[in-house]
């Protein structure tokens, strides 16, 4: 048991609760947290090893009518820079990457009314047959289930319909943060938690592997991101079918959700969120932490706050650079950040298995 005396909280061996997590992520020193959650780390991966992958994640269209107040990516149909991909252009941007050492291609876009399942299955299928030695992670829940709506149908069948082309997992983008409130706030025309949830509790029982996702920093309370973490922790429990969990800062730049929150969310706020995620989230064998999605250093201490994983290189990416953050690394600068953060680095799958 350890204890630190200012709040009197104390983290035995039970599952932590929801009061204690609230405690831990807003009145715990932060080094308190970070060496509780590094302690469970170790526990669990007594060898400092942290994995990353070597992803591309080309979005095959721009066009998207869920208009989330957050993103500074999509277009609606007849702006002049709004785009739709052809299934052989994506599938030269993957061959691309392919050949620089991409083993991932993270294949995202927006909620177009103009693609189709068809469409998605043409460019699973070019990919496939320009790259077939590249894992291919396609498309959000929030994608499923809008497609699912297009094509009148359940998100059952077209999770089956991608299934039965070979795919074996899926990002879990969209997410936001798993609040009713929040949501229709900063993105009501997208999936509710509820519906997000359904997606990913359907993919895991057909057999999918899908990651979680959580993005802050904006209109949230420190209750809505703890619970839901809760949310995640419950639906593991059922289903044992998420792999990581990754969280991001909300990145104001070029959005309408920006124009409201000026300043962004402070990078001892990302570590906590890690540190938390460790501790709550005690059914998940990965937790993520990115030198992409904040910056280098930060990124180092989510690694000795409990995280285990390091994400993607990202040869391409696009939403976070029009919302004027951008990054670009390469294998060997990623090696040597985590080297400096005292890990030995391995390149992994997106099944994290250690290539």
């Amino acid at each position: 048991m350890h204890t630190y005396q200012h709040d009197k909280i104390e983290l035995e061996n039970n599952r932590m609760d929801r009061r204690t997590a609230l405690r831990l992520l807003t009145r715990a020193p932060l080094g308190e947290l970070m060496y509780l959650a590094h302690a469970e780390r170790l526990r669990r991966y007594p060898e400092p090893v942290v994995t990353y992958v070597f992803d591309t994640n080309p979005n095959y269209t721009n066009i998207c009518v869920s208009r989330c107040l957050f993103c500074a990516f999509y277009r609606q149909a007849g702006d002049p820079d709004a785009y739709t991909l052809g299934p052989d252009e994506v599938a030269r941007k993957v061959k691309t990457a392919a050949g620089l050492g991409a083993t991932t291609v993270l294949l995202q876009g927006g909620n177009n009314p103009d693609i189709g399942l068809n469409h998605w299955l043409a460019y699973i299928q070019a990919i496939q047959s320009a790259c077939p030695d590249v894992h291919i992670h396609p498309f959000s829940p929030a994608e499923y289930f809008y497609m699912a709506q297009k094509e009148k149908t359940d998100v059952h069948n077209i999770l089956e319909a991608v299934w039965d082309q070979g795919i074996r997992t899926i990002p879990g983008g969209g997410a936001e943060i798993l609040s009713e409130t929040v949501q229709q706030s900063i993105s009501p025309h997208k999936t509710t938690p509820d519906q997000w949830l359904q997606v990913c509790k359907t993919a895991h029982e057909i057999g999918f592997r899908t990651t979680a996702t959580m993005m802050y920093g904006h209109i949230e309370t420190d209750e809505d991101i703890v619970n839901h973490l809760f949310k995640l922790r419950k639906l593991q429990d059922l289903t044992g079918g998420f792999s990581s969990f990754i969280a991001w800062s909300f990145k104001p730049g070029g959005n309408l959700l920006g124009r409201q929150v000026k300043n962004s969310a402070h990078p001892a706020k990302y570590v906590r969120i890690i540190a938390l995620a460790r501790l709550v989230l005690d059914n998940f064998d990965h937790i993520q932490s990115s030198w992409f999605s904040e910056n280098i250093s930060t990124g180092q201490l989510g690694l000795l706050a409990g995280a285990d994983d390091f994400g993607g290189l990202l040869f391409e990416e696009n939403v976070h650079k029009q919302a004027g953050h951008e990054r670009n690394t390469t294998k060997e600068k990623v090696e040597t950040i985590i080297r400096r953060a005292g890990f030995t680095p391995a390149q992994r799958d997106s099944y994290y298995r250690v290539l």
